[in-house]
């Protein structure tokens, strides 16, 4: 049987280094039948002309305009579908991938037509050992966690398992699911949208697939990663969104509203959450800027 063809979409902004480390983990990779493409996003430090140097192979998307993690990936995904892509592996560009990555991955995806968006086991790029995500579940109230988060990997999670979502650093995607179910949902620009993509998969009958024996590790989030005022912004309009988009029972609206009204009253009266005021700002740009649909970029 004749591998499946995948094709690795890479969003690169200005992380020239980080780039051209996963590149060279993709290409130690044994999987064959495998292409990628780098969206460059207006970088200034150089990052076209070093890949295309060290990469030749690569091809190389110069992006005209800033439509965030979902948009962006949206133009790579486009034209791997062009290409005849049986899967489409976004990957973000801080990640390092095991040599047997994507054959695992892949190997996966072929036992059941119905397995729809895979995902590797997740690492902790300065904690080799400990778990940063083995999938993602949505709670009773469509509260997110990454599952065994910040746990050491004692061989917990040994066999492939169903998920709710697939962490956003590293998603395989069959060609037909998106042809379903649609791409990433602009409007997010950025968080959740890997979130919003699985439901909506998920709603469509497919299943989501977390694979331990495909490994990667990845930098951005580390266990003690404080996010910034932006992503308390996109995270708190975008669940809104999510939220409406996935028309959720009026528990989750009232347990989500509880939860927001309580954290900014908090940032905003008791003297040990001084520090958060940039976060409350952001939390109350957020609800508003929902309320008034306004999505992409936070305008400043």
């Amino acid at each position: 049987m004749a591998q499946p063809y995948i094709i690795t979409v890479i969003l690169n902004t200005n992380r020239c280094n980080d780039t051209l480390e996963a590149l060279a983990s993709l290409k130690l990779n044994t999987y064959e039948n495998h292409r990628i493409i780098v969206l460059d996003n207006a970088s200034t430090d150089g990052s076209v002309q070093a890949i295309s140097a060290e990469f030749p192979e690569v091809r190389i998307i110069e992006l005209e305009k800033n439509l965030g993690y979902a948009g962006n990936n949206n133009v790579g995904i486009k034209v791997a579908l062009a290409e005849g892509a049986d899967w489409v592996l976004v990957l973000n560009e801080d990640t390092i991938l095991a040599q047997e990555c994507l054959s695992k991955l892949s190997e996966a995806g072929q036992g059941d037509p119905q397995i729809g968006i895979l995902g590797p086991m997740v690492y902790h790029h300065n904690e080799p050992d400990v778990i940063q995500s083995a999938g993602g579940k949505l709670g009773h109230n469509w509260q997110t966690w990454h599952i065994a988060q910040n746990e050491k990997d004692q061989g917990q999670l040994s066999q492939p398992h169903t998920v709710d979502w697939i962490s956003g650093c590293a998603l395989l995607v069959r060609r037909q699911v998106i042809e379903q179910v649609g791409m990433l949902d602009e409007r997010f620009f950025y968080y959740f949208e890997e979130t919003e993509w699985c439901m909506r998969a998920r709603e469509r009958g497919w299943v989501i697939m977390h694979v331990p024996q495909a490994k990667l590790w990845h930098k951005g989030v580390q266990r003690d990663y404080h996010p910034s005022p932006n992503v308390t912004y996109y995270a708190t309009r975008n669940r809104f969104l999510m939220l409406a988009k996935h028309k959720a029972p009026i528990r989750v609206w009232i347990a989500t509203l509880l939860l927001t009204m309580g954290t900014l009253t908090s940032w905003s009266i008791k003297p040990k959450w001084q520090s958060m005021h940039e976060h409350r700002d952001a939390m109350w740009q957020g609800t508003l800027d929902y309320l008034r649909h306004r999505w992409g970029m936070r305008s400043v």
